[in-house]
């Protein structure tokens, strides 16, 4: 038995191997190089795509792609649906018509750390400008392009043009604090609004337009290219989201919106306190009565915009974390089982989902309900190389544990760089002399120890030989990047989110490196 009753094998074709043997590599669009304060779907995107098929690599890992919030997490969304603004390229509006050259002027130069609110103000202005550029002077064509995103994408986009509106309407403030007739959705007070912020509402349409545009030019790319495009959806949503806002009674909340409980990990190897995440944990009584419409929904999104989707936390669909609504740590939580077995059999069944290809983020506390919910459903699990070399020798995690039925990752964005923790670098998770006793393990394995110039390359070679059907090294780990390059620090409130690549740093070497190992292991046949 598993959390949802007995499990019965999904009618997904199995995906044991989602790419072939394929490599590939994880970089976050924000983290791309250039002006305006964080990367974006622009050249610096498409030059990305081309570096990638010069170093053989057929795969391009994103974190999490909607508009984000305070802390700038791309884990902690607005929208589950919409495309983060953000991510709008300037230089495309130029491109377009909708910009002029001089425009581009205005932007910050690039940084060697993402800088959101630089990028909110300047993009901002530019943005505004396009829109009115657009209503002066939009040729028929480009009107009836716009109006046509508008009419297909109406399941969704009034709503949540109207929530950011009334975001910026109140300083973006959780709707959760707004006056009641709009926190409560009444019908007069929505109308009023969406009259009151016409303007601000076509501006957040226009901008969803344009990511749609510009996303989907870069998904042609590198289909093109035959890179795959692997995107990332968190299994719980924001609190101060727009399908939280509209359909509360998917969440367990009380009536005046306040989390009755909320999501988190118990203590861990990342926390001692565990980790509290916030997010409304969802009321899938309900959600099973309506055959989960919101879950199909989300992920026929996702299946429309990547080719592969990686499922974060999966674990959750076997039993979450429930911590109370008013704790300050994750602690105090338990254990409650979910009904994955039921969601992932209505998944298999949809037309919009039947044949999604999926990787589930089994990492953390994995029980055997966990194991075979998976299994049941033919995706593969994620191994990370950094964890496979503790004390148990015979811990499956260990390199020649790792099969087809795996994503091998050289780190990721949640942990230490591939360099820094090599060299032991200090992050709370292990002692010095945890630390020297991994790196004496590492070298045991290898046969040898490696030059401190070529760690990250040794390790790499050591992930590419093995029999997972996927390799995903982030860019950091393909550079030898210490941990002043890392991505994410579970528990830390700021500073996170903000590494950036920057122009002219990944060079021709680093590309036929790259390229060879592929060839070496066969990761270039697909």
């Amino acid at each position: 038995m598993c959390a949802g009753g007995m499990i019965q094998r999904g009618m997904w074709t199995p995906q044991t191997a989602p790419l072939g043997r394929r490599a590939g590599v994880l970089l976050h669009v924000t983290s791309l190089p250039g002006p305006g304060g964080c990367g974006d779907l622009g050249p610096a995107a498409h030059h990305f795509v081309s570096q990638l098929t010069a170093a053989g690599q057929r795969a391009w890992q994103v974190l999490p792609i909607g508009p984000t919030g305070y802390g700038d997490s791309p884990y902690q969304t607005s929208s589950v649906l919409a495309g983060n603004p953000l991510l709008v390229s300037p230089a495309e509006l130029v491109r377009d018509g909708l910009l002029h050259p001089d425009d581009l002027n205005e932007l910050p130069a690039e940084s060697a750390r993402a800088d959101f609110g630089a990028a909110i103000w300047h993009k901002g202005r530019l943005f505004a400008r396009a829109l009115a550029r657009f209503v002066a002077q939009a040729s028929p064509a480009q009107a009836r392009a716009f109006q046509q995103f508008c009419d297909e994408e109406k399941a969704w986009l009034p709503d949540f043009a109207l929530f950011m509106a009334l975001k910026d309407e109140h300083a973006g403030a959780p709707w959760i604090s707004w006056p009641d007739a709009l926190r409560t959705r009444q019908p007069d007070a929505l109308r009023a609004a969406q009259q009151r912020l016409s303007a601000q509402i076509t501006l957040h349409s226009f901008l969803q337009w344009q990511f749609a545009r510009q996303f989907a030019a870069l998904r042609d790319a590198a289909r093109a290219a035959d890179v795959a495009l692997i995107g990332d959806v968190p299994i719980f949503v924001a609190h101060d989201s727009v399908e939280v806002w509209m359909e509360p009674s998917q969440f367990l909340l009380h009536p005046d919106g306040r989390l009755k409980v909320q999501a988190g990990v118990p203590p861990d190897y990342f926390s001692k306190t565990g980790q509290l995440w916030g997010n409304p944990l969802y009321d899938y009584a309900r959600m099973q009565a309506d055959g989960f419409a919101f879950w199909r929904r989300r992920m026929a999104r996702a299946a429309a915009l990547f080719d592969i989707v990686r499922i974060d936390h999966f674990r959750g669909f076997a039993a979450h974390w429930e911590v109370p609504g008013d704790d300050q740590t994750a602690e105090h939580g338990r254990w409650v089982t979910a009904p994955g077995a039921a969601l992932f059999t209505t998944l298999s069944q949809a037309s919009e989902t039947a044949h999604m290809r999926l990787i589930a983020e089994d990492l953390g506390v994995i029980t055997p309900d966990v194991e075979a919910l998976r299994t049941a459903f033919s995706i593969p699990g994620i191994r990370v190389l950094q964890f496979g070399f503790g004390p148990d020798a015979h811990f499956v995690g260990r390199p020649w544990g790792c099969g087809p039925d795996r994503v091998l990752y050289s780190s990721t964005h949640d942990n230490a760089t591939l360099c820094g923790w090599y060299r032991g670098e200090p992050d709370g998770t292990r002692t010095p002399e945890q630390a020297a006793e991994e790196r004496t393990r590492i070298h045991d394995y290898l046969g040898y120890i490696p030059a401190p110039a070529d760690v990250n390359w040794a390790l790499l070679r050591l992930a590419y030989a093995t029999a997972a059907s996927l390799v995903i090294a982030p860019i950091q780990d393909v550079l030898g990047l210490g941990n002043e390059a890392r991505m994410n620090t579970p528990g830390q409130r700021e500073g996170n989110w903000c590494f950036r690549l920057r122009t002219q740093q990944l060079q021709d070497p680093h590309l036929e490196a790259l390229r060879k190992l592929t060839q070496i292991y066969g990761r270039d046949a697909g």
